[in-house]
């Protein structure tokens, strides 16, 4: 048996914290240890039982989330998954919560519907899950082992049927980088993209994150890097100094106008219990583009895009997954690795210089 991950829910609010205790309790992966209406609370529930992951609120009476998650990490380290509501100014708090240690972001469940809240259980239970394993400052506890997977999970052939593989696409004058991304991958982004040039040719990519909060990542990417970065819409050109990045709830899948590409954006059931998929979006750019792209998997849990990655080796293109020892949590790139879609195993280090000698 599988040690269960022990979970400490924080929040000012009584029905969030009902809601969270009981979709966290129908996994049977997960144990909740308890919940705290504020930090003074949870920090009094630390004392007597540590947890393996804290879900944290932001806004709280008597102490805001963000300086309880500074002091937690700054004193016991704890893999924390901020819990927000779906609001612009909640994106902007999550950017600054990342900034401070968080592990990764969930937004609160809401009950419009039985189909909102089942997604929104699988990727809380799923986020914190992968929390309990990912890396920090001083290691985590040990022994967290991934359980199976509660529900089956559906494969790309539910957005675009597989690619033919033939490996004659024709190649255009610029490469298109194809890069997928899930726990941890939000400072890995910030640290790869930074440390490309202007002129990098185009970058679409897949960060597992809620609504709305792709957007707030995205601006702030575009701030610190010298290329452009966005929020993915329907249309966008792929092109040489820009960076997409799919919107959190819609799948992006790319597309051949011509001598270039543009993405599409779509809705959908989960591929591989996330919406976006990275596998879709590996799928589309092994139908699409072929010896035209490069495909790069990061750090993350689970195995979306390890099947996408062999079709885009298949299919011609270059492939790379993000070493162990700088991933977060090393299971997508291991995925991918077992299933022989990945040619080369790169630190994040070496990730940019890869880009770069690939643009041509």
């Amino acid at each position: 048996m599988s040690k269960k991950v022990k979970v400490l829910i924080v929040d000012d609010s009584a029905s969030v914290r009902q809601t969270l205790s009981e979709i966290l309790s129908d996994d049977p992966r997960i144990e909740v240890l308890g919940t705290a209406a504020d930090p003074f609370a949870a920090a009094r529930r630390i004392s007597q039982e540590v947890p393996d992951v804290i879900t944290l609120d932001v806004s709280m009476p008597k102490m805001d989330g963000i300086t309880f998650l500074r002091k937690v990490m700054a004193q016991r380290p704890i893999p924390v998954v901020m819990c927000s509501a779906l609001t612009e100014e909640g994106s902007s708090s999550m950017i600054e919560a990342l900034d401070a240690g968080a592990v990764d972001i969930i937004a609160k469940p809401r009950v419009d519907t039985r189909q909102q809240l089942r997604e929104a259980g699988i990727r809380i239970c799923d986020t914190v899950v992968a929390a309990a394993s990912a890396r920090l400052r001083q290691p985590a506890a040990p022994g967290i082992a991934r359980a199976r997977d509660p529900e089956k999970k559906l494969t790309a052939d539910v957005i675009m049927p597989p690619p033919i593989v033939t490996r004659t696409a024709a190649r255009t004058t610029e490469r298109v980088i194809c890069i997928g991304a899930s726990t941890g991958g939000t400072e890995a982004l910030r640290h790869l993209l930074q440390s490309l040039p202007a002129n990098t040719p185009g970058l679409v990519i897949v960060q597992h994150m809620p609504e709305h909060f792709t957007a707030a990542f995205a601006n702030r990417l575009d701030s610190l890097c010298a290329m452009e970065v966005k929020e993915a819409a329907d249309g966008d050109q792929v092109m040489r100094g820009r960076a997409l990045i799919a919107p959190g709830n819609r799948h992006m899948l790319l597309h051949r106008n011509g001598n270039s590409y543009r993405v599409a954006l779509k809705d959908g059931p989960l591929v591989t219990r996330h919406r976006p998929s990275v596998d879709v979006l590996f799928r589309s750019a092994a139908q699409y583009a072929g010896p035209n792209a490069l495909g790069i998997l990061m750090t993350g849990m689970g195995d979306d895009g390890a099947k996408g990655l062999l079709e885009m080796r298949q299919a011609g293109s270059a492939t790379v997954a993000q070493d162990e020892a700088s991933c977060v949590v090393f299971g997508m790139p291991k995925e991918a690795i077992a299933l022989g879609a990945v040619e080369k195993v790169l630190p994040l280090d070496a990730l940019a210089g890869e880009i770069v000698r690939s643009g041509g």
